[in-house]
């Protein structure tokens, strides 16, 4: 059967070359979304391991004010904490949650060296976000004046720095003590990876002006504008500006789906031609082949023979044509190109012959049931 229709296939060759060479650059380009789409996905099955909802944000700009900023700075924050619809309050450098600002860099434990984002937060920042604490504890303001600087870090870290060794107690660099571990913090959202990161207790010296704060249930817009306004009042000329980690949230998710659709609108489009493209040639070779078919039915070939024939036909053309985009795709994995996990490229492999499989038989199927139908009498009584 096989040796059959490498046969009819080779007789068309040129033909078929072109639309080898279709689908050979479809499956390239369905390799490439179906691998953004797969890391996405995975990405976004790992929970994202701290809380969003009914944050707020408020990041205080002096604008060039230098008269006693750090005591403006500390009465804002007891002013914030003394609301009562406030649930807790925290401060921490500008690389908040779901801020397009990012703070990075090299964390060393001996030998061991990874790079991850850091921040810089107080003692209730634990507690605002709803951090899921592995070991240890997080760390307190009294710690401040301990020989080390009180660090946690997440369990990316811990990974990569100790693997299952227990890092509480170990001192990270120079001067840095870790007290506790925290579970995932993927700060740019549910679409990213899940990176090393640590947290080291604010410093009272520097001026930090990122204040998170937790609203209670049901605040409404009043509030926001009091809060505001109450901020004035303190730092008059300073700039006030408050956002909700849900509408940050989302600009994160805007940002790493765009890409996404908009490649998936281009794929989309090229699988099309190449259906078309498959749908036509398959008419033309039933039209150009009603004789065959005749005398195939006529030597006792069912219909279901004749389905599988055509279906097979254009299985063996889009084999040719994946077989050589798959040996280009499996050099990602091999290299570890983009330094991806390999299982996110082999799903990506297995997605995009399965879709295109898939394709070739739903526009094969209709053609070769017609050609099914033709009766071997009429078939030849045409010819």
């Amino acid at each position: 059967m096989l040796q059959h229709l490498f046969k009819l296939i080779w007789n068309k060759k040129k033909t078929h070359t072109l639309l080898m060479v279709e689908i050979w650059i479809s499956f390239l380009v369905l390799f490439g979304v179906m691998t953004l789409i797969s890391y996405n996905f995975k990405n976004y099955l790992e929970p994202i391991g701290f809380q969003y909802d009914n944050i707020w944000a408020l990041e205080l700009s002096t604008n060039q004010d230098t008269t006693a900023v750090k005591e403006k700075l500390n009465s804002i924050y007891q002013k914030i904490k003394s609301y009562p619809e406030v649930e807790i309050a925290t401060r921490m450098s500008n690389n908040s949650p779901f801020s397009f600002s990012q703070h990075n860099g090299g964390i060393s434990y001996k030998k061991n060296n990874t790079n991850g984002d850091y921040y810089f937060t107080d003692e209730n920042f634990a507690k605002t976000l709803n951090l899921k604490i592995l070991q240890g504890s997080w760390y307190k303001k009294a710690d401040a004046v301990a020989k080390f600087k009180a660090v946690v870090i997440n369990k990316k870290t811990q990974e990569n720095l100790f693997g299952d060794i227990n890092p509480i107690g170990k001192v990270l660099g120079e001067d840095q003590k870790i007290v506790g571990v925290v579970d995932n913090f993927k700060a740019k959202g549910e679409f990213t990876n899940n990176e090393p990161c640590i947290f080291t207790l604010i410093d009272d010296k520097y001026q930090y002006s990122k204040v998170l704060i937790k609203i209670k249930p049901g605040t409404d817009a009043n509030f926001e504008a009091k809060l505001v306004k109450d901020i004035g009042a303190i730092a008059k000329e300073w700039t006030t500006e408050v956002s909700y980690l849900t509408d940050q949230r989302k600009n994160q998710h805007n940002l790493a789906l765009v890409p996404v659709i908009i490649f998936l609108i281009i794929t989309v489009f090229l699988l099309v031609n190449v259906a078309m493209g498959l749908f036509g040639i398959l008419n033309l070779n039933i039209a150009k082949r009603r004789e065959e078919i005749g005398v195939r039915r006529a030597m006792g070939a069912t219909e279901g023979n004749v389905k599988i024939q055509f279906v097979g036909e254009m299985w063996v053309i889009a084999t040719f044509g994946m077989l050589i985009g798959i040996l280009f795709a499996v050099q990602f994995p091999l290299m570890n190109v983009f330094d991806l996990k390999a299982s996110i490229y082999w799903m990506a492999i297995g997605l995009s012959i399965v879709i295109l499989y898939g394709i070739v038989t739903l526009c094969a199927y209709y053609p070769s049931r017609q050609a099914a139908k033709i009766q071997p009498a009429m078939a030849l009584h045409e010819q």
